[in-house]
């Protein structure tokens, strides 16, 4: 195998890619974001940097509960310098509405390790915002805090960089309270995302905390305000369905293997937009996918379908650089390649999201994988609910 193959995937759409992170606000309530989006078909841009602070190897290494000098070291040598193929900073391809995705991570996950999933929607003419959660869930993250600068005069004060990482859960405490508080924060942070890319079609200028040498003026009037969605994996699945019963500008959702833990049953009542579920063959059991059923009604589209050979680390980008050895002992690969895995979700997912809002493309060729028809695809869920049904009645 060359190294070639050890890469993420680039789009497969018609559009360049380009990339750029924005940070609004100094303070923990600001928002954190990256961006991709249709670009301008420039060469001189390099490509995105994968993970751009070597604070997210120590992270991981907290997540994965490895000592953080031998974590940052491992993940220095294997993945410091992997990029992602979407252009940084490239120019904004202006003179078109986009449909907007806001896109939520998983548990120790954080904005940038989803990209193949989002450079392929960004191909396909969406503009997706990838939100860096700050509730302790990401395996690290950071914002700009003000502290008073003594040396100067008056009150002046300057930025420094506080960072945050992953919280695990202590032993005397209910796993359940503390998922819901996240979700709560982490589904605000979604819609606070929202409000910030409204903001900016608006054509209001934005202040980005990060030395990034981008211009939003070009996204003026570039969002197609009626076409939003909101999509997660995991922790960010639960996440997107809390987003979509908090606040009906989101038209529909998707969900990536979703944990339903953090979602308290009052929540499903309030999702009237479309849902669609996209699981791994290797990651659901019944009790879970007994929950996203609460959620199905029959005046309310919901779609399931379970990808063949995949399992929970087939949606993030950890899957396309690592080796089948490798890949198999940390359950990062799962038995169907990698490609055809994001190749199933994103076609589903774009089929979806042509048919519910309103998109005219040629995403409608994928509607049979919607019904769990085709390779490498099984209609609804492989998990046997029988036992778990007669149990519960």
């Amino acid at each position: 195998m060359g190294s070639n193959s050890k890469r993420i995937p680039a789009g497969k759409g018609p559009y360049p890619v380009g990339c750029t992170d924005l940070m609004t606000g100094h303070s923990i309530q600001g928002t954190f974001l990256r961006l991709y989006y249709p670009s301008e078909n420039d060469t001189n841009n390099e490509e995105t940097l994968w993970i751009p602070n070597k604070e997210y190897y120590r992270g991981l290494s907290d997540f994965l509960n490895i000592y953080r000098t031998l974590g940052e070291f491992i993940f220095a040598c294997y993945i410091g310098s992997v990029t992602c193929p979407a252009k940084w900073n490239a120019a904004f391809k202006p003179g078109e509405k986009y449909p907007l995705i806001i896109f939520s991570h998983g548990l120790g996950a954080f904005r940038t390790i989803y990209s193949a999933i989002c450079i392929e929607m960004a191909s396909q003419g969406f503009v997706v915002a990838a939100v860096e959660h700050r509730d302790q869930s990401s395996s690290a993250t950071f914002y700009y805090k003000e502290k008073p600068d003594f040396r100067g005069k008056g009150n002046a004060s300057e930025l420094h960089t506080e960072w945050i990482y992953y919280r695990r859960l202590r032993a005397d405490e209910d796993e359940v309270e503390l998922r819901r508080q996240q979700v709560q924060q982490r589904a605000d942070e979604c819609i606070k995302a929202l409000d910030l890319m409204l903001h900016i079609n608006s054509g209001k200028p934005t202040v980005n905390m990060l030395p990034a040498n981008f211009n939003w003026i070009f996204l003026k009037d570039c969002i197609d305000m009626e076409k939003i969605a909101v999509m997660g994996h995991s922790f960010g699945g639960a996440t997107a369905i809390e987003t979509l019963s908090k606040d009906m500008r989101f038209k529909c959702g998707i969900a990536l293997d979703a944990w339903m833990l953090p979602l308290s049953d009052d929540v499903y009542p309030r999702v009237q937009q479309p849902l669609l579920f996209i699981n791994s063959e290797k990651f659901q059991w019944a009790l879970n996918i007994l929950e996203m059923k609460k959620l199905d009604c029959k005046d309310r589209e919901r779609k399931m379908i379970t990808i063949k050979g995949s399992l929970h680390q087939s949606f993030p980008d950890f899957t396309f650089l690592v080796g089948n050895i490798v890949g198999k002992m940390f359950k990062l690969k799962g038995d169907v390649d990698p490609n055809t895995a994001i190749d199933v979700s994103n076609k589903a997912s774009l089929a979806f999201l042509q048919k519910y809002l309103g998109i005219k493309k040629d995403f409608n060729q994928w509607d049979p994988l919607l019904d769990g028809k085709g390779l490498n695809v099984i209609p609804g869920t492989n998990v046997d609910l029988t036992p778990v049904a007669s149990q519960s009645k």
